[in-house]
């Protein structure tokens, strides 16, 4: 085969291809100069306009200047503003039309990055990462209240952040104790019209199962484990909400009626009790109804919070022998309002009070009583789904503790007698 033969280049065409070279690379040197220069100019109009950007937010009803962050070094500062400009329209843009109100809980110590994974989870802002910075821009981070809150997916983002950074004077407070029952809730209420919020109509609601329609929740509640509001479908017919209110500190717009109240218990009940913690139920081979029922009676019997943990115990024993429950605070649920002393639970009970007819009577009736007698706080709950190991079936206080409240357990009825005798 005839080779092919290739002509060298000459010296001319050499020096022709080099001189092509070295023009691209000086335009790509002077690009990347121009690039680094309008950079830079960015970063300085951004400086500048850093003192002239403040946001206005509304607290208690009158306006204040907040300024970008004086913590923020230059490139951050210069970072965030580019990043807030830039997605300017985003944080104007509400997560969804639905202007119905979605409680939501900010928890003591919990950090802006949390909270803001979990407002985006709950379909209350579109995008987590432009919510912190925008907390971040503003030094808004550090200053979420914890709290319970009211949120709608209408809302924007600045909107959302103002909520979470301020207790707002235009709002109520209210705070429902652990293991309060009902009526105590409404006793409250009536102690503190201040709150607008009515007490029969909170009864009205609470004693029964209240439609959808009366709290304005989404037609499917319940319907799935996801539902912060899954529990309503384990509530037996017939039941009131008894237990199911969670007790906290509750912040409501101050035109709240008694249905916001109820449905935001209810809502941060549902948050509260965990995954973990119906596990932890199903461990102890009871029902969340049942495990609630138990909670409650914890909740009452326990006065020093470390002994929750065995009280509870103690019940599950007896509950897996068969034994009644002989609990004090099952029967003052039953007997109801004291009028000779205005409280709800009678102090002390007498013989003949244990002989009180009524199915919430564990003094006369086995296992559990039909439904919670009070609001149980997350501690007894937790105290029912993980209980301590122990071998005890009675326990009684112990008058000669030095710590009032403290109870003396025992194994046998023999050394519950004596622990009983002793304080007679």
């Amino acid at each position: 085969m005839d080779r092919v033969t290739r002509r060298r280049p000459t010296p001319r065409q050499r020096r022709g291809c080099l001189g092509w070279l070295a023009w691209f690379a000086r335009l790509a040197l002077t690009l990347m100069v121009l690039a680094a220069v309008a950079v830079a100019a960015g970063v300085l109009y951004l400086r500048a306009r850093d003192t002239r950007m403040p946001i206005t937010l509304v607290i208690g009803g009158e306006a204040r200047t907040v300024q970008p962050s004086n913590a923020l070094s230059a490139a951050e500062r210069a970072y965030l503003r580019g990043y807030l400009t830039l997605h300017a329209a985003d944080l104007e843009k509400p997560a969804g039309p639905s202007d119905a109100p979605i409680p939501f809980a900010v928890h003591p110590g919990e950090t802006a990055l949390n909270v803001a994974d979990r407002l985006a989870a709950a379909g209350l802002i579109r995008d987590a990462t432009l919510f912190r910075h925008y907390l971040r821009y503003y030094d808004l981070d550090a200053g979420l209240e914890a709290g319970n809150y009211t949120l709608r997916a209408s809302m924007t983002i600045p909107e959302v952040a103002q909520t979470l950074s301020f207790a707002l004077a235009d709002e109520i407070e209210i705070r429902i104790t652990e293991g309060w029952r009902l009526e105590q809730t409404a006793d409250y209420l009536a102690a503190h019209p201040e709150t607008g919020l009515k007490p029969d109509e909170f009864l009205a609601l609470a004693r029964r199962m209240p439609s959808a329609d009366e709290l304005a929740l989404p037609v499917e509640t319940g319907s799935s484990d996801e539902d912060p509001l899954f529990f309503l479908a384990e509530i037996p017919p017939n039941a009131s909400l008894e237990g199911y209110l969670f007790p906290d500190t509750y912040r409501l717009p101050a035109d709240a009626t008694a249905a916001d109240l109820v449905r935001t218990m209810l809502y941060t009940f549902g948050q509260r009790v965990s995954a973990d913690l119906r596990q932890g139920f199903l461990g102890q081979g009871l029902t969340l109804h049942q495990a609630v029922t138990l909670a409650s009676i914890v909740e009452r019997e326990a006065q020093r919070p470390e002994e929750r943990p065995v009280i509870a115990s103690v019940f599950l024993n007896r509950l897996r022998q068969g034994i009644k429950l002989d609990a004090d605070p099952t029967v003052q649920y039953a007997l109801g309002w004291q009028a000779e002393t205005a409280e709800w639970w009678k102090r002390p009970l007498l013989l003949v009070d244990l002989q009180m007819d009524s199915p919430y009577n564990t003094y006369l009736y086995p296992g559990l009583p039909p439904a919670p007698i009070a609001s149980p706080g997350l501690a007894s709950m937790e105290a029912v789904a993980h209980p301590e190991a122990t071998p005890y079936y009675y326990f009684v206080v112990d008058c000669t503790a030095d710590q009032p409240g403290t109870h003396v357990f025992a194994v046998t009825f023999e050394e519950h007698q004596a622990n009983v005798a002793r304080c007679r």
